[in-house]
């Protein structure tokens, strides 16, 4: 029996709220860690969805969401990640930073669309 994860868009505001909505919808005991990581680890099964990936993630008003997290939710996240980057890693990370001002690149509800399409094929539904 597929189980159903729906997840509502007018809950999320910022990545931080994205990551609050999924752990108590998804996650084990209400988390399953707050990076696109242990996100993907979770759609993998065995980390708060079932084990034989029979499962669907409904992502409704997601059109909120999109919005939401934007190109503006997308500098903020960079502009932290680059405050903490690894010297190696920080002109990549500029340089993300700098295609997101300019509103081009992949978006934060991107990525989310990307990691959840690439672990979970088909199991994704834009309502």
């Amino acid at each position: 029996m597929t189980v159903t994860y729906v997840i509502d868009g007018n809950e999320i505001g910022t990545l931080e709220d994205f990551w609050d909505v999924v752990g108590r919808t998804i996650g084990v005991d209400g988390y399953f860690g707050r990076n696109l990581d242990a996100f993907a680890d979770c759609l993998s099964g065995g980390f708060g969805t079932p084990d034989d990936g029979d499962f669907l993630i409904e992502w409704r008003n997601h059109e909120v969401s999109r919005r939401e997290l934007g190109y503006p939710e997308t500098v903020r996240q960079l502009e932290r990640r680059l405050a903490r980057a690894h010297p190696t890693n920080r002109e990549q990370v500029a340089a993300e930073l700098a295609d997101a001002r300019a509103g081009k690149g992949p978006t934060v509800f991107d990525r989310l669309v990307d990691v959840i399409e690439e672990r979970h094929p088909g199991g994704l539904r834009l309502a």
